[in-house]
């Protein structure tokens, strides 16, 4: 057995260029956040949208946590973890002095119950399929077993989890919000009703909700990590526009707005030193991209995807949002591990475009079709790319439709040539660069109803994947770097998408939050690491 402690285990983990700021923390004040949606849920099993995703994390822990505003793993309720040699055990130790929100003590049965409860079909979690290389995983989903025969509690301190394969990945999925662990109890007295009336571990804990109007979170006394939350107190007032928000924020009502900077506003606030000077900007784990549809003529041919891909104006689109990117050049985005910092990718030129084009048979160029959703400003970008295909002699009609209909049309294998994915790209689950790949490039994602729109499906790189993942060994990870930094050119090579852009996050704050930048466009945390902002002194 390998044993280490959390505190030593850099598992694929890389820190943000912002630093964390300096150490004036101020202990207690109360803050305001606003949105126009009410909170759908506060269950970690079932919340998985931006508004809830970071307001679940401060109400609850998991066995992983991530140190703040990077994407480096760090200890959570485990104080340490065992990898048997074979890479198909795990087993965490956790730490003492942790209590639940109703002053239950935490003990090893809890992970085990959670684990079963966000894996059973009953729950309906949209995370279950992240725990999938868990042994047991299929019976449970399949209605079979009530409980996950990899996961047992020899003592109340300790938990093991038995694999069905080795998984690199598996440690930040015990850090996901789907893995929070939860008490039974409470579970059980709330039913349908524990996600409004959520019981955690976590930096703070509900105080109230009133639906349409405000949902109050209070510092959790009895924290297990000590000093922290530094607020009292966090108000989230629903039902507000995201204009009159900004317009109370100016006024100083209100701290952050939630919903982000209006698009009608963003050029008027950041070309306001006083307004762009509260203004975070930070990555995140994005990357806008059209796909092409390899199984349907032309795009069979590698060719002609070379040329679109030489052909797209990527700086001109990303100015079309207002410059909150950067031109990508390979499905990872910046700042993800495996990213290449070496590979140009292809290079904006119309007149080669057109000679490849001519080279692969298409001398005039052909008709094709660009599926978009229809909510601004992707029908607009769609209108970019349709200019720029013009120009080599590819005339794309636009399809403009409802998401839905986007999604079901890349899902069916012969229905559209082309999608920008743009209010559907890709955002990480995970900080791994595994969670770009499997659903969106791999053989596994091109199946009726996936999401590998491109229907790109190469077996080498497959089992490359399949390689790369089967890398546990903390000090192997650099090797496991190299190969999904491998893996993403010759994916590039193949040329099954456009990448775009990679989209910044913009967060705005008062004058009076304070609190090193990139806790408010914290990676994992999404969008705000509520458990590590604060006040400035009165």
């Amino acid at each position: 057995m390998l044993k280490r402690t959390l505190q030593a285990a850099l598992i694929v983990g890389v820190a943000l260029a912002v630093p964390m700021g300096a150490m004036a923390q101020q202990q207690g004040g109360s803050i305001v956040i606003t949105y126009k949606d009410d909170v759908a849920t506060l269950d970690p099993a079932i919340g998985y949208d931006w508004q809830n995703w970071s307001m679940i994390k401060s109400l609850f822990d998991g066995l992983m946590d991530y140190e703040p505003g990077t994407t480096e793993l760090r200890p959570g309720l485990a104080e340490s973890y065992e990898i048997s040699d074979d890479g198909l055990t795990y087993t965490f130790h956790l730490r003492d002095g942790v209590t639940f929100h109703n002053g239950r003590g935490l003990v090893a049965g809890d992970v085990v119950y959670s684990l079963n409860r966000v894996t059973n079909p009953v729950t309906q979690s949209p995370g279950a399929g992240f725990f999938d290389s868990i042994e047991g995983f299929e019976a449970i989903t399949a209605g079979d077993a009530d409980a996950l025969s990899g996961v047992s509690a020899p003592d109340d301190k300790t938990v093991v989890i038995k694999l069905n394969r080795p998984d690199a990945t598996f440690l930040h999925k015990m850090a996901l919000n789907f893995a929070s662990v939860v008490p039974e109890e409470a579970v059980a007295e709330s039913g349908a009703d524990f996600g409004r009336e959520p019981v955690g571990t976590g930096a703070f804990k509900l105080e109230e909700w009133r639906s349409g109007l405000r949902v109050v979170f209070t510092r959790n006394e009895d924290y297990w990590r000590e000093g922290l939350p530094y607020l009292d107190q966090i108000v989230f007032e629903i039902g507000m526009e995201p204009i009159v928000a900004l317009l109370r924020l100016q006024n100083g009502e209100v701290d952050i707005p939630g919903d982000q900077i209006p698009p009608a506003k963003f050029l008027e606030v950041m070309g306001n030193p006083e307004t762009a000077s509260r203004v975070v900007e930070g990555g995140q784990l994005h990357t806008g991209y059209i796909t092409m549809n390899v199984e349907m003529a032309p795009f069979d041919n590698v060719d002609v995807r070379r040329a679109v891909n030489m052909a797209i104006n990527k700086d001109r689109i990303t100015q079309i949002i207002n410059g909150r990117g950067v031109p990508a050049n390979q499905p990872l985005p910046p700042s993800m591990p495996g990213y290449s910092q070496t590979y140009e990718g292809y290079a904006y030129d119309p007149a080669a475009a057109i000679d490849l084009l001519a080279e692969a048979g298409f001398p005039d160029g052909f008709e094709t079709e660009l599926y978009v959703m229809n909510t601004d400003p992707q029908p607009r970008i769609a209108q970019a790319i349709q200019n720029d295909l013009a120009k080599i002699g590819i005339k794309a009609d636009i399809k403009s439709l409802a998401q839905a209909n986007v999604i079901a049309a890349g899902g069916e294998k012969d229905q559209a040539p082309m999608i920008w994915s743009g209010g559907m790209a890709w955002i990480a689950d995970f900080p791994d660069p595994s969670n770009f790949y499997a659903p969106i490039l791999g053989c596994a994602g091109a199946v009726p109803g996936g999401w590998n729109w491109s229907w790109y499906c190469n077996e080498e790189l497959d089992a490359l994947a399949t390689k790369a993942d089967s890398i546990t060994d903390p000090a192997a990870q650099e090797e496991r770097m190299k190969l999904w930094e491998e893996i993403y050119v010759k994916v590039m090579d193949d040329a099954p998408w456009v990448p775009v852009f990679n989209e910044n996050r913009y967060t705005m704050k008062s004058e009076r939050m304070d609190g090193a930048d990139n806790l408010y466009v914290d990676p994992v945390h999404i969008p705000i690491n509520y458990d590590y902002v604060y006040v400035k002194p009165e």
